[in-house]
């Protein structure tokens, strides 16, 4: 039963879009996942989507799957690349992590438009403007 499950609760991961790069004719962003406890995660998955609505109808992208065998401590992964045409839905990443034999999950989920410049930080470890859930 759920209820027999721990309480594990995540602390000190993040999930970061980043602005890469710019050009004339597009900007760059990636999303990035960042460990800033001092000691590794291991067997970290990521699903990854998009959903919402767009022009009055029901979107929704393809669920992307990441995993990573270990993301060392203070150390961050490039999770994948984000399309603008993206930020005006919601887009949610699922993350599942061990420490030893615990596990650990949370969803961070940037809600439409919250991936604009007002909401831009220096992002800890990446050193790039972006946008953190933690």
């Amino acid at each position: 039963m759920i209820k027999d499950l721990p309480d594990n609760e995540v602390k000190d991961i993040a999930v970061a879009v980043a602005l890469e790069g710019e050009s004339i004719e597009a900007k760059t962003w990636y999303v990035y996942l960042i460990n800033l406890k001092k000691e590794p995660i291991e067997n970290v998955l990521i699903t990854s989507k998009g959903y919402g609505e767009k022009d009055g109808e029901q979107v929704k992208t393809s669920v992307l799957r990441h995993m990573f065998p270990v993301v060392e401590g203070s150390a961050f992964k490039v999770i994948e690349p984000i399309d603008e045409a993206t930020f005006g839905l919601n887009n949610e990443y699922w993350v599942s992590y061990y420490i030893g034999t615990q596990i650990f999950d949370k969803k961070f989920i940037f809600l439409p438009e919250s991936i604009v410049d007002s909401n831009f930080i220096k992002l800890p470890l990446v050193n790039k403007p972006g946008v953190m859930i933690m």
